[in-house]
């Protein structure tokens, strides 16, 4: 689908003129979902996205690589490039570590030395230019024209074959590379192998080390065609065998011209073996298939965006909110094979019949990712716990950050325990509650990762660990979800000493400058000097991709007791006012480029500050609440490549999008509620199966009516600024009437 980005400045002009004109509320021709996903929204800026194909949580990622290093193409792809060395398997989806673009296939029309080692993308011969008007991307569906080799290359997925269509102008030569040596960013081939089984079948591996240190991935690829000659490389020799092995393997593979411009191409993977990897390979009756996947692929991503429907005349909107929905829905990634085998780090292969997923960015995704997935995929949440209490029977922990089997141990906290707590809390089953709190409760009473010092001293001295106030926090809202489970097993004692340590934050809050500070060992001074609007990335840090202003509000599960601390409501949201209009420069030499996106000191490209904004409500201002969604609803997010303010991070960025564009959003995912924040369509609908629904209605919603004057649930008044989970679960209609001026009565207590 090819988007004109002009069309969104016009259609958001039209939005903040006249949204509420019951003229723009005409009947529209019905339009499918996956119409509005564009897929290159975060292509750009430093989203970090990848416009190619892939499936709802699918194990392959079919997507283009531009071939250069950079942060900002850490998913193989940047929008601001025009070059491409091929098509490869596996992406990462907006984080800020690049790894994965395993097994790579490029279609050329000329024979090229494959006999060098190639330093960096101008020296690859195979590259190609492409253009921007030549390219297009749905759900499932990525489409481009190579300049270089007169190729049309399509590419399609279903849940663990990936499809690729390449049709070449008639008379040329019919090729297609793979090279498994070149790499870019973090990741580095240690051994790799290519075996031509016959004229159609290609299987081998590779193996590398990167952000996955042990990363094994297996293929098996299919040609519709015969070859016709192929030429096999090794470590920059040409090979006469018809199988090679080495850290750096290639492959020219030359097919049939005499018959139809077309080759049709399969491509499947395992982290176990080239058998799985054949044994996964989808065969549809021996065809390949490749618009009926296509179809499929699009049906897959229809039948989730369905789950949710939204009302507005106004497309742009619709295309912003849909791709999130989209972007949110991509990992966590299946990762077990069709036979149920994986393997993890240690080489282990483990069976489940149940699919296991990896790619679990729980750092940034437990925020609102994983809430949002308790609604509209709540039949995946128990096989998503399963699959972390199987990493925690070989590590004897549960999972920080697992990528392709292993452990990165990237972020800091447990961000799997207020996972599986929200889950449970929020009713959901099919996973062993006692295993898994025996496993959260194990893993929070572990020595490692500064758990040492948080259960000597109460808090994470800073001399003693790098990072060591966000440590502190994230650790304190760990235990608190602890004792959550705790709480509802039946657990009297572990509850009261979980619910204990949770209350480690006040020994970091300084009520003279107020901000959370690192503190020293002995509990006696402050670190100095002390700059609120420093920030260092990693080293001489207290905080982690922030600082003091961005941090300080971590709290998530004591919200009214911080307003408290902070010495009541009126100098709390004083202090939330100031977040958002302080000027924004970051100080330090060495500022994470994870900061961005900033209003104020206020940094939404990141995910520490996602639910600030939601904090007015606990001090009886949900007026500014709403102000401030609104207006990070509206500059935050837009519908071009650049249209995230910063890494989308696992669906992270894209959840916080479609769950306050609803009205609501969970400050405390293990609470089970909602925070009401200020719904952006004038109806949304919420299915949760069963044949229930419930529906949002905002009466009179627009750029300038985005406070709430009064509202109901199922007819009866509704003056809270929270809405549990059951409530929602249960269907029915939640009414806001929207207006220009703050109504400063509804959702405060007296």
């Amino acid at each position: 689908m090819k988007i004109s980005y002009l069309y969104y400045f016009i259609g958001l002009l039209l939005y903040t003129t006249s949204c509420n004109n019951p003229e723009n509320d005409a009947d529209q021709p019905t339009v499918s979902l996956t119409h509005f996903v564009d897929p290159f929204i975060g292509t750009g800026g430093h989203g970090h996205t990848y416009p190619g194909a892939t499936i709802p949580n699918g194990m392959l990622q079919v997507s283009p690589d531009n071939g250069i290093q950079g942060w900002d193409w850490c998913s193989g792809y940047h929008y601001s490039d025009s070059i491409t060395i091929g098509f490869s398997h596996l992406h990462l989806s907006g984080t800020g570590i690049g790894d994965l673009t395993d097994i790579r296939l490029m279609p050329i029309n000329k024979k090229v030395n494959l006999e060098q080692t190639f330093k960096n993308r101008d020296e690859i011969p195979y590259k190609s230019s492409y253009e921007h008007t030549n390219e297009s991307a749905s759900p499932g569906y990525y489409n481009v024209y190579l300049n270089d080799h007169n190729v049309r290359a399509e590419l399609t997925s279903d849940l663990r074959t990936a499809f690729h269509k390449y049709t070449f102008e008639k008379g040329d030569i019919q090729s297609i590379i793979l090279d498994l040596g070149y790499t870019t960013n973090w990741d580095k081939t240690t051994i790799s192998k290519i075996k031509v089984v016959d004229k159609h079948t290609l299987v081998g591996y590779r193996h590398s080390t990167g952000w996955a240190k042990n990363q094994k991935v297996f293929f098996a690829i299919k040609f519709s065609k015969s070859m016709s000659d192929y030429t096999l490389v090794e470590n920059a020799k040409n090979s006469t065998e018809n199988e090679v092995t080495g850290p750096s393997t290639a492959a020219q593979l030359f097919f049939n011209t005499l018959t139809k411009p077309n080759i049709y191409v399969k491509v499947a993977l395992s982290s176990v073996s080239e058998e799985n990897a054949m044994a996964n390979m989808h065969m549809h009756n021996g065809k390949f298939a490749f618009d009926e996947v296509k179809t499929l692929a699009n049906n897959d991503w229809e039948n989730l965006l369905s789950k949710i429907e939204v009302e507005t005349p106004h497309d742009t909107l619709k295309t912003t909110f849909y791709t999130a929905l989209y972007h949110s829905q991509v990992a966590p990634v299946t990762f077990n094979d069709a036979n149920g085998e994986f393997r993890l780090e240690n080489d282990s292969i483990i069976k489940t019949e149940h699919l296991s997923y990896s790619t679990l960015s729980l750092w940034d995704t437990f925020r609102a990712a994983h809430p949002l997935m308790t609604l509209v995929a709540p039949d995946k949440v128990p096989d998503i716990i399963n699959s972390m209490l199987l990493y925690y029977t070989v590590n004897e922990r549960l999972p920080v950050w697992t990528l392709y089997g292993n452990e990165t141990n990237t972020m800091t906290g447990y961000h799997s325990i207020p996972v599986i707590a929200e889950a449970y809390i929020k009713g959901i089953r099919g996973f062993d509650i006692e295993k898994a709190y025996k496993a959260m409760k194990a893993t929070m009473m572990q020595d490692e990762r500064g758990l040492n010092h948080y259960k000597k001293y109460g808090y994470i001295p800073h001399e003693l660990l790098e990072e060591s106030v966000t440590i502190t926090l994230e650790y304190a809202y760990n235990d608190y979800c602890v004792a959550q489970i705790a709480k509802a097993l039946g657990k009297t004692e572990d509850h009261t000493y979980f619910l204990n340590r949770s209350k480690a934050y006040m020994h970091l809050f300084d009520l003279k400058t107020g901000f959370m500070r690192g503190k020293n060992k002995e509990g006696t001074a402050w670190r100095e000097p002390f700059d609120p609007k420093h920030a260092a990335h990693r080293k001489q840090a207290d905080y982690t991709e922030g600082n003091a202003w961005q941090h300080s509000w971590f709290v998530l599960h004591d919200a009214p007791n911080l307003v408290k601390i902070f010495g009541g409501e009126e100098e709390f949201t004083d202090k939330l006012e100031q977040l958002f209009t302080e000027s924004s420069e970051i100080n330090g030499n060495n500022v994470s480029p994870d900061i961005s996106g900033l209003m104020g000191q206020y940094a939404h490209g990141n995910e520490p500050s996602h639910h600030i904004a939601y904090l007015f409500n606990y001090a009886n201002k949900p007026w500014r609440t709403q102000y401030w969604v609104r207006e990070i609803l509206k500059t935050q997010y837009n519908n071009t490549p650049n249209g995230l303010s910063g890494n989308e991070d696992c669906g992270q960025m894209s959840a916080w999008y479609v769950l306050s564009a609803l009205g609501f959003y969970a400050v405390d995912p293990a609470l089970g509620e909602y925070q009401i924040g200020s719904p952006l369509f004038e109806k949304s609908k919420i299915k949760l199966g069963a044949d229930k629904i419930f529906t949002i209605i905002a009466e009179n919603s627009s750029d300038t009516n985005r406070y709430i004057q009064s509202a109901t649930l199922n007819g009866i008044e509704f003056n809270r600024t929270s809405i549990t989970h059951a409530e929602i679960l249960n269907g029915g209609t939640l009414h806001f009437k929207m207006g220009k001026t703050p109504n400063k009565s509804w959702g405060t207590q007296k």
